[in-house]
């Protein structure tokens, strides 16, 4: 069976709650799932309003004495708006670190810092 569709993204981080804080009250996210397994592991699953693929908020610190071989490095995301100006003027007014709009090719694109300077990019597709 082929694969069907891009289902989740782990992004490993140092404070959990802090990152769940960052995607749901600055970029608009809502919590998907909240899962502890009293054990020490624990994760949060985020996602855009609208569905699609959800991000799980891992902490670093934790899956890193789990899976020593695990690359706990930030993935690449390019994130999708219809408005790149406004989404960018929202995530400024959310005190989100942000760069200049640059005109690609392919849209207009800028990147984002979450609090922990993990940097994603976000493209005008619409």
């Amino acid at each position: 069976m082929p694969i069907r569709k891009l289902g989740q993204i782990m992004l490993y981080v140092n404070n959990q709650d802090q990152a769940r804080d960052f995607w749901t009250e600055k970029v608009g996210f809502q919590v998907v799932a909240e899962e502890d397994n009293g054990q020490g592991m624990r994760w949060i699953e985020v996602a855009p309003p609208h569905g699609g693929t959800s991000i799980v908020l891992h902490n670093k610190d934790f899956i890193a004495k789990m899976e020593p071989e695990l690359n706990l490095g930030t993935p690449s995301l390019m994130f999708f708006t219809d408005n790149v100006e406004q989404l960018h003027g929202d995530l400024q007014n959310n005190n989100v670190k942000v760069g200049d709009i640059v005109d690609m090719p392919s849209g207009k694109v800028f990147n984002f810092a979450d609090d922990e300077d993990n940097y994603f990019a976000v493209m005008e597709k619409k």
